[in-house]
């Protein structure tokens, strides 16, 4: 079962096989998990929404057509589930418990070349400056390594569109990140 793919198990759940939803929470969690953290959800949140990302996959295993990338139908299902939960947050002014600011990145992906600590320390001050949107696409870009198709799949925009936001969010980055260099 380990070699199906995505797209296969998810079918086989579509169809009512109601235990390949474990296969794909074991090969996903990780992935999920990494994205709700990176934007500045705490762990205890990150956890309970990648939970909510395979309830809403099984009460919508429906609506699955197999077409497209999995793994943007998942991120995108992920996206709206992180934004229900700050919309819930802000209506009834429930705090996640962490400051924009102290946000802690992952030290892969853009902070790779990046050699000293307080290089990482001030990276992650920049990227709790950007804007939700600025930070989820660099998440979804360069943490999760998604291709511009699937993440134009996931924000429902073309690919062209996709490359010239994940362009904007780094030069938007860099200009933050020089910025708090300097101070």
């Amino acid at each position: 079962m380990h070699d199906l793919t995505d797209k296969a198990l998810m079918l086989k759940v579509k169809s009512g096989d109601l235990d390949k939803l474990g296969l794909l929470y074991e090969r996903h969690k990780k992935r999920l998990f990494g994205f709700f953290y990176n934007l500045g959800n705490n762990p205890s949140i990150s956890e309970d929404l990648v939970q909510n990302v395979f309830v809403r996959m099984m009460k919508y295993r429906g609506s699955y057509t197999g077409e497209g990338s999995f793994t943007a139908w998942m991120f995108r299902m992920a996206r709206n589930i992180n934004y229900d939960h700050h919309q819930k947050a802000s209506k009834f002014r429930i705090t996640s418990g962490i400051a924009p600011e102290e946000v802690q990145m992952e030290a892969e992906g853009l902070s790779d070349g990046l050699e000293k600590e307080e290089d990482t320390r001030i990276l992650n001050r920049a990227m709790a400056k950007l804007s939700q949107n600025e930070r989820e696409v660099l998440v979804l870009s360069k943490y999760r390594e998604l291709k511009f198709r699937e993440i134009g799949e996931i924000l429902g925009c073309s690919e062209g569109a996709a490359k010239v936001r994940v362009h904007r969010a780094l030069k938007e980055l860099k200009r933050t990140f020089l910025e708090l260099e300097i101070v």
